[in-house]
């Protein structure tokens, strides 16, 4: 699969799809990653999984955490890395604090949506998230599917 360049740009390695079915996304904002040389070389060969992923505040500082960066092959067996480990989350410390009030209120989290290279170094976008309920995300499928109708519609009417 070819690379995806943003229009500001950044080049989108990984997104969480299942975000925006499963979370209302409030508000998004960038954080830098502290990684190992194993865990860089994996991510530029596009070996990542978002979609179980989530963020924590621990100690005043943000951790990513479940979240799956596949081993590289070429690392060795005493270089390699842990694809499962917690990582650090590099933001403003206002922008932190401001976060930690956030998800103190009922059913807010934060959950990382698009992992991406800017300027040669990882970013993760994560976003304030609100829970959707079942019914939400059935009435989500359904607009999505009558809008689809309508579009089908409107294309074979000009044919």
């Amino acid at each position: 699969m070819a690379p995806k360049k943003a229009e500001d740009g950044r080049l989108i390695i990984a997104t969480n799809r299942k975000a925006r079915h499963d979370y209302f996304l409030e508000d998004t904002f960038e954080a830098g990653m502290v990684l190992v040389g194993s865990e860089i070389k994996s991510i530029r060969a596009r070996h990542v999984n978002l979609r179980d992923g989530y963020v924590q505040i621990k100690g005043g500082e943000l951790w990513l955490l479940n979240t799956h960066i596949a081993d590289y092959k070429q690392a060795g067996p005493y270089h390699g890395h842990d694809p499962l480990r917690p990582r650090k989350l590099l933001m403003h410390r206002k922008e932190i604090n401001r976060l930690a009030t956030k998800i103190q209120e009922k059913g807010y989290t934060l959950i990382p949506v698009t992992l991406y290279l800017k300027r040669g170094r990882a970013k993760v976008e994560i976003a304030l998230a609100r829970g959707k309920k079942q019914y939400d995300k059935r009435e989500a499928i359904a607009r999505r599917d009558s809008q689809r109708q309508i579009d089908r519609a409107l294309r074979d009417r000009g044919r």
